[in-house]
C-alpha cells in the first residue's frame, strides 16, 4: 500500500475561480467564498472518505511584485494574493473529520521558535494528534521585509536556521518530561515541577530559555514535513521530517531520490521507514480514457497561450526568490544569454526548469516545461489507479501528494471515482488504523 496526500497550492487563499483565466469551468463560487471554511472543509471530508493521510497548506506572507516590477498581475490575476492565515483553519477541518491530518505552513523567518512551538502544541491538542508542520524557509525578499529584514538570507544559509530553529521548536515541545503532569484534584497537585525545566537554548539564530507553558499534546513531538531537493534541503529533512514533498517527473528520478533520502536518514541514525517521502503528481482523470488523453493535450497546447507564459513567466520570477524580473526579459532570448546566478530562491526548482534548454528560448521554455508534471498518470479512474500501482512498484514507496485545482468537480473525482478503484487494487488504505497523524504515517 501507498500513502496520499493533498497539496492545497494556494494556500488558505483565492482558488481556481475564473474561466477566462484559464481556471476551468468548475470554479463554482470560490471568487467570493474562498475566504470562507466551506470549500476547505468539503476538500477533507472528501479526501478523508479516500483515505488520503492528510491536506497539506502552503502558505506565503506578501504580494508579489517581481514579475514587470509592479503588483499588477499578481492582483489582477490573483497570484498568491490574496492569502489568509492558515492556522485558525486548521481545527476547522479537524473538527469536520475523525481522521485525516491537517499540515498548515510555518516559516522560519515568520514565526519565532517560542511561538510556534506553544501554537502547534496547542494545535495538537485541538485536533487530537492530527496536525503537522511543514517548515519551510520562505523564498522571496519580499516576505522577508514583511518580517523585518531588509533582504533575505541566501539560500544556504537559510537552511542552517531552519535546522536551528526546529531544534529550539521540538526542545520546547519536550520541555514537560513524561510523568510531568500529575493532574490530581484529591491533593492538590497539577505538575511536578522537577520535569518541566528551562532548556536554555542559545544558538547562532536563537535564543530561547523555555520551559513551554502549556503541556504537550497527544503527539508530544508534531510531525514535521519539508519539500527540498537542495543539498540543505535535503540534509534538513534526513534529520528531522516524517514526512517529505517532492517535486520529480520519471520514476526513475522518483526512485533516486528516495534511495538518496533513505541513505541520508540512516546516516542521521534514524530509521528510513519513519520517514514518508510523497511525490507530487498532477493527474488527469476523466470518464474515459480518450477524455483524458484529450484533457491532457488540451492543457499541453494551452501552455502557450499567452495567459500560460503570463503565469509561467511570473511563477519563475518568484521562485527566484525575486530576484530574476523574467517579465523584463525579451521572451525570445536564449536561455544561455540569461543570468540565472542572481536567484536567491528555490535553486532546484529554477534548476530543474532550464537545465539541458540552454539552446532554447525563454518563451520555449515556458511554453512547455513545468515544475511539476503528471508522471504519466492519465486515464480514467481505473486506469490511473494501475498506473499509479505500477509507478509506486518501480519506485518502492512511499506515497503520492496530489496537486489539483481545489474544486468539488477534483474532489468528486478523486474521492469517488479514483480511491475506490486504488482499494479495489489493494493500493491504499481501507480505513484508519491510528489515532493521531503520526500513527497514520506509520501504519504502513
Amino acid at each position: 500500500m501507498f500513502h496520499l496526500g493533498w497539496f492545497l497550492g494556494n494556500g488558505y487563499g483565492i482558488q481556481p475561480w475564473s474561466a477566462t483565466n484559464g481556471d476551468g469551468p468548475w470554479v463554482g463560487s470560490n471568487v467570493t467564498d474562498w475566504m470562507k471554511p466551506d470549500i476547505y472543509i468539503d476538500l477533507a471530508t472528501s479526501l478523508e472518505r479516500a483515505g488520503f493521510d492528510y491536506i497539506l497548506i502552503e502558505d506565503t506572507s506578501m504580494v508579489e511584485d517581481t514579475y514587470q516590477q509592479s503588483a499588477e498581475t499578481s492582483l489582477r490575476r490573483a497570484f498568491m494574493a490574496p492569502k489568509s492565515d492558515p492556522m485558525p483553519l486548521v481545527p476547522l477541518l479537524t473538527g469536520a473529520t475523525k481522521h485525516i491530518g491537517i499540515i498548515p505552513t510555518v516559516s522560519t523567518i515568520q514565526y519565532p521558535p517560542y511561538l510556534a512551538a506553544r501554537l502547534f502544541t496547542t494545535l495538537d491538542h485541538l485536533t487530537n494528534g492530527r496536525v503537522g508542520m511543514n517548515v519551510v524557509t520562505s523564498v522571496t525578499d519580499r516576505v522577508a521585509q514583511n518580517f523585518g529584514y531588509e533582504r533575505h538570507l541566501d539560500h544556504d544559509e537559510r537552511y542552517l536556521m531552519a535546522m536551528e530553529w526546529i531544534d529550539v521548536v521540538t526542545q520546547l515541545q519536550d520541555s514537560w518530561k513524561e510523568g510531568a503532569v500529575i493532574a490530581d484534584p484529591i491533593s492538590g497537585v497539577y505538575a511536578d515541577h522537577t520535569k518541566v525545566q528551562p532548556i536554555d537554548f542559545r544558538g547562532e539564530y536563537f535564543t530561547s530559555r523555555g520551559p513551554l507553558n502549556t503541556i504537550p499534546g497527544p503527539q508530544r513531538l508534531v510531525p514535521v514535513c519539508s519539500a527540498g531537493s537542495s543539498g540543505p534541503g535535503r540534509a534538513l529533512a534526513a534529520k528531522y521530517d516524517d514526512t517529505m514533498l517532492a517535486a520529480v517527473k520519471t520514476a526513475a528520478e522518483a526512485r533516486a531520490y528516495r534511495e538518496d533520502m533513505r541513505a541520508r536518514v540512516v546516516a542521521e541514525e534514524r530509521n528510513p521507514d519513519d520517514v514518508k517521502f510523497l511525490f507530487i503528481v498532477t493527474p488527469t482523470i476523466a470518464a474515459t480514457d480518450s477524455e483524458a488523453q484529450d484533457h491532457a493535450e488540451a492543457a499541453r497546447l494551452a501552455m502557450a497561450s499567452d495567459k500560460a507564459v503570463e503565469y509561467n513567466l511570473w511563477n519563475m520570477s518568484y521562485t527566484s526568490g525575486g530576484r530574476i524580473d523574467f517579465g523584463g526579459i525579451d521572451p525570445d532570448t536564449k536561455v544561455r544569454d540569461i543570468d540565472l546566478s542572481k536567484q536567491n530562491g528555490e535553486h532546484t526548482s529554477i534548476s530543474n526548469l532550464f537545465d539541458g534548454r540552454e539552446d532554447q528560448t525563454l518563451r520555449e521554455v515556458v511554453s512547455t516545461n513545468r515544475q511539476t508534471g503528471n508522471m504519466g498518470l492519465v486515464g480514467s479512474p481505473a486506469t490511473v489507479a494501475a498506473q499509479m500501482d505500477d509507478l509506486m512498484d518501480e519506485i518502492g514507496g512511499d506515497g503520492f501528494l496530489f496537486y489539483l485545482p481545489t474544486t468539488r468537480f477534483n474532489m468528486a473525482m478523486v474521492a469517488d471515482g479514483l480511491a475506490p478503484e486504488l482499494r479495489r487494487r489493494g493500493a491504499i488504505r481501507d480505513g484508519y488504523s491510528g489515532a493521531t497523524l503520526r500513527e497514520n504515517l506509520l501504519a504502513f
